[in-house]
């Protein structure tokens, strides 16, 4: 087992993969740039060690060095031991959870292989708030959704939010995102999916309504918070569908929403 090091300069190189992580705009700009994704907790750690994907770095407390030091054995990855109040300077935050690791970032798979190998898939239209984005894998992977499919103008499900949320189900859940330009509702249907649009709209019809066909491949369309769904996805679905909720309450957090509908309309 390898030992630790160590590192107690918040300017060692050897932790630039974490670099002011509060900074959403910088951090989206180095990502981008240098292709590497952050993690954060030994849960979703964990998770990223499960996908076999190598490690570039990580960066523990001694707490949880000593908790994941069994599972990091076989891995070939220098451990950085970094007391709190480093790593909070070089984050740019209190890291309470005391455990980050970096990894590179993976190509994503071409539509049609995703479509392809799923039966229902959840399909979201400009979402981008990481917080939800995290919520919608964690749901969907725990309630039968096969795959994701985003659009070109919702938010990184490999941001360190989206995968803290998702509980580190974003690393295996498998997604992709269309190009800028490319509709949801006509790559769907074209890949022989039913298209299901979600709608607080009074006059959809409510999901205890809708049922599914044996053999049917699904695909369960999900808005932003305010604008909801495009009016031009709207049209194109072949169904429009409301969860029927009281009256005082405007509409359900998109991902509420989501849980409900996969929960009575996945397999």
């Amino acid at each position: 087992m390898a030992e630790p090091v160590l590192v107690d300069d918040p300017d060692d190189p050897r932790l630039a993969d974490f670099v002011a992580l509060n900074d959403v705009r910088r951090r989206e700009r180095i990502e981008a740039r240098s292709g590497v994704l952050v993690v954060e907790g030994t849960l979703a750690i964990r998770r990223l060690l499960a996908t076999g994907r190598p490690v570039r770095a990580l960066a523990l407390s001694e707490a949880k060095w000593r908790s994941l030091a069994d599972e990091l054995g076989p891995i070939a990855v220098t451990v950085l031991v970094v007391p709190r109040s480093v790593m909070e300077r070089v984050a740019g935050f209190d890291v309470h959870r005391g455990a980050l690791a970096s990894a590179d970032r993976w190509s994503l798979p071409g539509l049609g292989a995703v479509l392809a190998a799923a039966s229902t898939v959840a399909a979201l239209e400009g979402l981008n708030d990481a917080e939800n984005i995290g919520s919608i894998f964690r749901t969907a992977a725990a309630l039968g959704i096969d795959a994701v499919v985003l659009d070109a103008q919702c938010a990184d499900p490999l941001s360190r939010r989206s995968v803290r949320v998702s509980m580190g189900e974003a690393l295996s859940l498998p997604f992709t995102r269309l190009a800028e330009g490319e509709r949801l509702v006509e790559v769907l249907r074209a890949g022989g999916y039913r298209t299901i649009a979600l709608t607080p709209d009074p006059d959809a019809t409510p999901i205890e309504q809708v049922s599914r066909r044996p053999g049917e491949r699904l695909a369960l369309l999900l808005g932003a918070e305010r604008p909801g769904l495009t009016a031009d996805t709207m049209v194109g679905a072949d169904e429009r569908v409301r969860i029927p909720i009281a009256g005082v309450v405007d509409s359900l957090n998109v991902s509420h929403a989501a849980a409900i509908a996969f929960h009575r309309l996945a397999p």
